[in-house]
């Protein structure tokens, strides 16, 4: 199974652009999609998930046209969107048993028995005849999660699944996420790196609409190292480090400021060189970025 994704772009009537000339191929497996809010990620899932049109551009999953042959798509296509609503009243069983239906799932036995196989994937079988308004945030994403896998999707779409769970709740995601992504395209969209960093084989950092940076996580680990420097920096000192160094972090510890700097050569003036991980890769990506931007470099 492959999505390729070519050249797409979309402006929304109010000015805002919100992809800019996007280009990506994912093939079966856990593919993180990294940006920070107002990134471009969501309008770029909605687009692939049939929900919005594009402006220009292609997008194609195994020979359907993903832009012309929606119907197409929807046969194929689990999504979970950041944001879904769900009757408080209704039983977890009785809605799931619902959008069974909705998905063309005839009623009768094979009905009860994909349901019920979904209720014990997701662990909400203890659970199915609660009604949903009394949900925990991690139990409704494990309920969301479970209509979108009802026809057995060759790609699934799910937007900022663990933004508000608990630890206890986001561990468990993880699990069910890399569980599925085995046999399917499932397309993680997230704000959060460590979700990527402990689940995706693949990744594309997204930026003010436009891909930044695409490949496997360790390899770009690996071609940070050597190029990440860090020293403690009272707070006053900042302003001074962010104009002659590019500061891609600061953090507080034990009450002083670590700065982490981006640097192809040792920098001096205390910094120590430190192990590169993924946070650096995103943010040192999105700091060159917006530093282009601000020279009036960016198109």
């Amino acid at each position: 199974m492959q999505l390729t994704i070519q050249n797409l772009s979309k402006t929304y009537p109010n000015g805002v652009q919100a992809l800019a000339d996007v280009s990506l191929a994912i093939g079966s497996g856990m593919f993180g999609l990294l940006g920070p809010n107002g990134a471009g990620k969501s309008t770029l899932m909605r687009t692939i998930a049939t929900l919005q049109d594009a402006d220009s551009g292609s997008i194609a999953l195994d020979g359907i046209d993903v832009l012309k042959q929606k119907d197409e798509v929807r046969k194929v296509l689990g999504y979970l969107p950041q944001e879904f609503g769900l009757d408080p009243k209704v039983t977890c069983q009785d809605l799931l048993s619902h959008f069974a239906g909705l998905k063309g799932i005839p009623a009768g036995a094979g009905r009860r028995q994909t349901v019920d196989g979904m209720l014990k994937q997701t662990n909400l079988w203890e659970h199915r005849n609660k009604r949903l308004g009394s949900f925990s945030g991690g139990m409704k994403q494990r309920f969301g999660i479970a209509q979108a896998l009802l026809a057995g999707p060759a790609l699934l779409i799910v937007d900022e699944p663990t933004a508000g769970l608990d630890p206890e709740e986001r561990q468990r995601f993880h699990n069910l996420l890399a569980e599925i992504g085995q046999n399917v395209v499932v397309i993680l969209s997230t704000h959060i790196v460590d979700d990527v960093s402990d689940l995706c084989s693949q990744m594309a950092i997204i930026h003010k609409g436009r891909v930044l940076r695409c490949g496997k996580p360790q390899d770009e680990v690996a071609a940070l190292q050597g190029r990440i420097w860090t020293k403690e920096a009272d707070k006053a000192a900042l302003p001074g480090l962010r104009r002659k160094y590019l500061v891609i972090s600061t953090r507080l510890f034990g009450g002083r400021t670590i700065a982490r700097i981006y640097s192809d050569t040792a920098p001096g003036d205390g910094f120590a060189p430190a192990q590169a991980d993924l946070e650096d890769v995103y943010f040192a990506t999105i700091r060159q970025a917006d530093t282009t931007f601000n020279n009036g470099n960016g198109k």
